[in-house]
């Protein structure tokens, strides 16, 4: 959609610096923007390439105000701003309300008017979709969904029996919510292990995203929680009874066991691994492949695992740290000696 800068300042409450008549109808890197499209820089290795861009509009931040060529829309967020100026520029389009020939609905549904159901969609009894929602090709909704206002599934999605998903919500491809989880006994005299029954839902809150492919699993007594305006990644498996707060993102290939307890406005980067029982305060922020052992009682930042570096010295390391806990007793026995002598 094409918008004239004066607009898109108002829309901002930006500072516009330039002609206010400009339009821009596209979004484009620095390098390669054009003077139809909207460009943003957040970082200062980035300011050749603002000096020397073509964009018809970059937004900046007061401290790379001077070194823009063109247009420029001063904010103090400008990643924040470049995301709100991309969604006006690349509105989604809605659908007219329909339901395709080839879906199937089961008995006792209840379905808004101007909602969307594409081809090849099955839906089971009792299922309620409420104003708005829209349910790509191939979708699977169980028995005893509800669907919120102005939800959306993508495609190929599974919405187990007896999901709910709050207001606004948007499932990627292939995702599924509400499969069982990981819940086996183990038998006596080796005969294996005896399934148990999952018995719990998932239930969402409002504002939520779902990244393609990962897994949700319903609760096997409870339910699994997730609360507002939670952000989940694609490929990542959340088990049975998890509870995550309001407002925190989890990045791809993260892996959480059951019955942990995740706080609100927490960041969880990507390939995370969190064992079960466990509680994570608000406001804890986990950077990359750590391995999450035990509780988190304090907000912050928290790491483990070992960065990359050469083969060589990785094996070095390796072997020097099976040998940390017989140093670690020399050491002690040493202190001990002098202290004694």
């Amino acid at each position: 959609m094409a918008i004239s800068l004066n607009q898109l300042a108002r829309e901002l409450d930006a500072q516009l610096v330039g002609d206010p008549n400009h339009q821009i109808d596209a979004c484009a890197n620095l390098d390669a923007a054009k003077s139809n499209q909207l460009s943003f820089i957040y970082n200062k290795k980035y300011v050749p390439a603002l000096k020397e861009t073509q964009a018809g509009v970059v937004i900046v931040s007061p401290a790379f105000a001077s070194d823009c060529v063109g247009n420029a829309l001063v904010v103090s967020n400008p990643y924040l701003a470049y995301a709100k100026a991309a969604a006006l520029i690349y509105q989604v389009e809605k659908k007219p309300a329909s339901i395709h020939p080839t879906a199937v609905l089961g008995n006792d549904c209840s379905v808004s008017n101007d909602c969307t159901i594409a081809a090849n969609v099955v839906i089971g009894d009792r299922v309620t979709l409420q104003e708005g929602c829209s349910v790509g090709p191939g979708c699977f909704i169980d028995d005893d969904v509800v669907i919120g206002k102005n939800s959306r599934l993508v495609s190929n999605v599974t919405l187990s029996k007896g999901t709910i998903l709050g207001e606004n919500n948007i499932i990627h491809a292939s995702a599924v919510i509400g499969s069982d989880g990981f819940g086996y006994a183990p038998q006596d005299n080796k005969q294996g292990w005896f399934k148990i029954p999952q018995l719990g839902r998932v239930v969402m809150g409002d504002d939520v995203e779902i990244g393609a492919n990962t897994c949700i699993d319903c609760g096997a007594l409870g339910d699994t929680v997730i609360g507002n305006g939670v952000k989940i990644d694609n490929l990542v498996q959340i088990a049975h009874n998890v509870q995550i707060g309001d407002h925190t993102a989890i990045a791809a290939c993260t892996g959480i066991a059951g019955s942990t307890k995740i706080g609100a406005h927490c960041t969880l980067a990507g390939g995370v691994g969190l064992v079960g029982h466990i509680s994570i305060a608000d406001g804890v922020h986990i950077t990359g492949m750590t391995m999450v052992t035990h509780s988190i009682k304090e907000a912050g930042a928290y790491s483990s695992g070992t960065p990359f570096q050469s083969n060589g010295d990785w094996l070095k390391n390796a072997v020097r740290f099976k040998q940390l806990d017989t140093l670690s007793k020399k050491i002690n026995k040493l202190i001990k000696s002098q202290k004694e002598s």
